[in-house]
């Protein structure tokens, strides 16, 4: 009769089999997570977030707001409108240009005017907008409520 013990060999083969589940589980859960859209987190956003009084915005100018991830245009004609800051292409973070008086996305070089239409491809359309409003000589912005747009018109400016 032979004794089943088992070999030193049989038992580096169960160990290098155990390790590659163990890596072949790791490898599966690393590319879940990869694909996984994002969670969207409200908490950090604030629902309405006051950006100052109309004074200080002059015509023509382009305010950066980092904490509600949006920038505020006061247009020639006094009107406001803000606009989300990712690229409708591929969602790149676009910023303003002041020397070139347009939006360019650093990714693909799309370009936007300050009512954030698109002037050269691949976005698709122009930025989202964020619903504005001016109460009290103070303008306001709710950085949770985005509106997609298929085009710019002139009756989504608000004026104070």
């Amino acid at each position: 009769m032979s004794d089943p013990q088992t070999t030193r060999r049989g038992f580096l083969g169960w160990l290098w089999a155990g390790l590659g589940v163990v890596a072949l589980g790791e490898l599966v859960w690393v590319g879940l997570t990869f694909l996984r859209p994002r969670r969207k987190s409200g908490e950090d956003v604030p629902e309405l977030l006051v950006c100052g009084p109309v004074e200080d915005f002059a015509p023509g100018t382009v305010t950066a707001f980092p904490a509600g991830r949006f920038y505020l245009a006061r247009l020639q004609d006094g009107g406001f409108l803000a606009m989300h800051r990712e690229c409708t292409h591929l969602n790149c973070t676009v910023p303003w240009s002041q020397a070139d008086e347009r939006f360019i996305c650093p990714c693909h070089a799309s370009t936007f005017d300050i009512t954030g239409q698109v002037l050269s491809a691949p976005a698709p359309r122009p930025l989202d907008l964020l619903a504005v409003r001016v109460e009290n000589g103070l303008v306001k912005v709710n950085p949770q409520k985005r509106t997609r747009r298929s085009a710019y018109r002139p009756e989504q400016v608000v004026h104070a």
